[in-house]
């Protein structure tokens, strides 16, 4: 199984949205992500015009497309990135390779784009996806108590970082 990243084309929008959309898929997403087919155009012209603020990245099983990675500059000086729209297809689901995707994400961040400091939150319902965070590197370093309203209910928020010293061997 050979995983690849790429910066998402516009031919991308359709599998992307399909994704986005799945049932077992968009409950774990943040509620302000884009779900409509102009909105993720308009994300894919973003990462497209400025790549080293902001970037839509697909995840790529032997060719094929099979998820979704991000991210947004946090703090330009600091070189902090955000990370986010972290997705996989459920057809292609517990092989790991969200885990090997992270790494390469994680690698093209900090050493091609220079970041210093790389950052995401997580619901804390969603134990899969925290689970992922640690087995990629990242370091839990706090919780936002009751910090999201989700179809009713507030939800915490978990935080995590990683610095280029946390994949030093």
């Amino acid at each position: 199984m050979s995983v690849t990243l790429r910066r998402a084309e516009p031919e991308d929008v359709d599998f992307l949205l399909e994704l986005l959309t799945h049932e077992d898929v968009d409950p774990y997403l943040a509620v302000i992500r884009p779900r409509d087919r102009e909105s993720l155009a308009a994300e894919i012209e973003r990462s497209q015009a400025e790549p080293q603020d902001f970037g839509r990245f697909v995840i790529e099983v032997d060719g094929a497309p099979a998820g979704l990675m991000g991210f947004e500059v946090a703090n330009r000086r600091s070189r902090i990135a955000n990370l986010g729209s972290l997705a996989v297809h459920p057809d292609f689901r517990g092989r790991r390779l969200a885990d090997e995707a992270a790494r390469a994400f994680q690698r093209h961040l900090l050493d091609d784009l220079g970041f210093h400091r790389l950052q995401l939150e997580i619901y804390g319902f969603n134990e899969r996806a925290q689970r992922h965070a640690e087995r990629a590197g990242f370091v839990r370093e706090g919780v936002r108590r009751k910090a999201y309203d989700r179809h009713g209910e507030w939800v915490d928020g978990v935080i995590y970082g990683l610095l280029r010293e946390d994949l030093e061997p």
